[in-house]
């Protein structure tokens, strides 16, 4: 369940999104989240939850992190957002051609594997024979 406040912790970021802290903490090295501090401690805000949620969902369809940084750093709240959804379609495209090439790969070596499979058990066979009759 989603705590409704406009200020997180790491660890409650990391439990709902299902990534480690030093996973966020990595994204706040490369600048795609930005929490306050009090002391030690980092605070999240919403925009940043958001964010975090963003880079997620990214991964999962194949965004680079870079891609990701790309698209919420083009986002302008109040404001058309055309161009940041013209480049996520170009994104999504992209990764939709990449996922489709592996699936033709993964495809080939497994006809590949079937193969070598029938062959190596057709030599098995011939050898097992062979070693019966002697």
């Amino acid at each position: 369940m989603v705590k409704e406040t406009s200020t997180y912790s790491i660890s409650e970021l990391a439990k709902e999104f299902g990534v480690t802290t030093r996973t966020i903490r990595h994204y706040e090295e490369l600048q795609l989240l930005l929490p306050e501090r009090q002391g030690q401690k980092r605070i999240y805000s919403l925009a940043d939850r958001i964010k975090l949620k963003l880079i997620v969902r990214g991964k999962r369809i194949g965004l680079s992190l870079q891609e990701s940084g790309e698209l919420i750093h083009m986002y302008e709240p109040g404001r058309s957002n055309v161009d940041q959804l013209e480049r996520t379609v170009e994104y999504i495209g992209a990764s939709r051609q990449k996922l489709s090439q592996q699936l033709r790969d993964i495809s080939t070596m497994l006809d590949e594997l079937d193969k070598a499979e029938t062959g190596c058990k057709a030599e098995l066979e011939s050898l097992r024979k062979a070693a019966n009759k002697e």
